[in-house]
């Protein structure tokens, strides 16, 4: 069992790859090693962008800042447990997700981490909502943004629209999967914005400044942008800022894998921002495409698993996948270009092989 360059919990080969070279702080999910609905803490994908901070919760506060608050204020961990107490189960998914898959469309990669599809993980968050962090503070009329600032030595932070802050489902989680937040994941506390790229969700929190203006950062102006010659510039960024993560499926199987033939059942997850995902469609070797069977649950702003039962014989074989939301949007056949590699969503493509064995022969390392 291995550990990877600043990231503290064991990462088994055998439930994670990297998508970087060098001691990067990234470590991909392999998705066919799921057991369930919900990504275990040990299983679920690690993206951060500086050194993972090693806090003390005796020693955190969070503090509130901003000339859109009546009065600044500075919280401790025992102060936000007098809160009420919310759940909510939702993705975490890295803008980035399945950005590899650029250099096999287009030629040649795209800037950043080339993460294949497991970037992304579901958990129940358990914490206190923001809004009703902000309320202490007192948010005053005309607030415009409100900036999350981490406390990771780089200081990441990444702002967000009032009304997205005050939204009932953005919470400042303080447990996950009902056990404190693990070290990797933001301990002792960490922003969860649902439905919204993951860096949105803001790891080990210090600071939410309120301002009457915008409050821009490299984050939603250099980068976790869509920039290139199809997308105008807007406003200081280099392109469009990123909010709302697409629609997208997934298959808990990797590429190259190796199954018996005869009847089988593939399976996958799929997701839809903020959205509810209400159909999957597979087609396998150019055929038809044909309705997968989706399970329960089914949460907005999480996923849904679905199945397909078939029959294969020996051979190779491709799957194709594609993902349908209560909005009408639909996974698209291709994407357009864009120089940070984000919001790949192109429809899901695998290929695999079925043999004529007597023992089956695990899944083959993702390539």
């Amino acid at each position: 069992m291995s550990h990877h360059p600043g990231i503290f919990k064991p990462l088994p080969a055998e439930h994670f790859r990297y998508p970087d070279e060098g001691g990067a702080t990234n470590a991909e999910t392999r998705l066919s090693r799921l057991p369930g609905y919900l990504t275990p803490n040990r299983q679920f994908f690690v993206r951060s962008h500086f050194d993972i901070p090693e806090l003390k919760a005796t020693d955190w506060h969070l503090r509130l800042t901003g000339d859109a608050l009546t009065r600044e204020h500075s919280l401790s961990l025992k102060d936000l447990e007098q809160l009420p107490r919310v759940s909510v189960i939702r993705a975490i998914e890295c803008a980035g997700n399945a950005r590899a898959f650029f250099a096999r469309d287009f030629g040649s990669p795209a800037e950043g981490a080339q993460w294949g599809p497991g970037a992304v993980g579901v958990a129940e968050w358990s914490g206190v909502r923001l809004s009703d962090v902000l309320a202490l503070a007192g948010v005053e009329e005309g607030a415009f943004h409100v900036l999350p600032e981490g406390l990771d030595s780089g200081r990441f932070a990444r702002p967000l629209p009032i009304d997205k802050a005050l939204a009932d489902d953005t919470i400042i989680a303080l447990a996950m999967n009902g056990e404190p937040l693990p070290i990797d994941h933001g301990f002792p506390a960490r922003l969860v914005v649902s439905g919204w790229l993951g860096a949105a969700s803001v790891k080990w929190l210090g600071r939410l400044e309120v301002s009457r203006q915008a409050l821009n950062t490299y984050w939603n102006t250099q980068d976790y942008t869509l920039a290139g010659p199809d997308y105008p510039a807007v406003g200081e960024a280099d392109g469009v800022p990123i909010t709302t993560m697409p629609v997208m499926s997934l298959v808990d199987l990797e590429d190259g894998a190796r199954l018996f033939a005869g009847d089988t059942i593939l399976r996958g997850r799929a997701l839809s921002g903020e959205g509810q995902v209400i159909e999957v469609e597979c087609c396998l070797d150019d055929g038809t495409w044909q309705s997968a069977t989706l399970h329960t649950p089914n949460i907005a702003g999480a996923w849904v698993c679905w199945s397909l039962t078939c029959r294969l014989d020996a051979g190779r074989h491709v799957l194709q996948v594609r993902a349908r939301d209560d909005q009408g949007n639909e996974q698209p056949e291709s994407v357009v270009w864009n120089n940070h590699g984000c919001l790949y969503n192109a429809i899901t493509r695998i290929a695999f092989h079925m043999e004529n064995s007597a023992d089956r022969v695990d899944d083959a390392p993702l390539q």
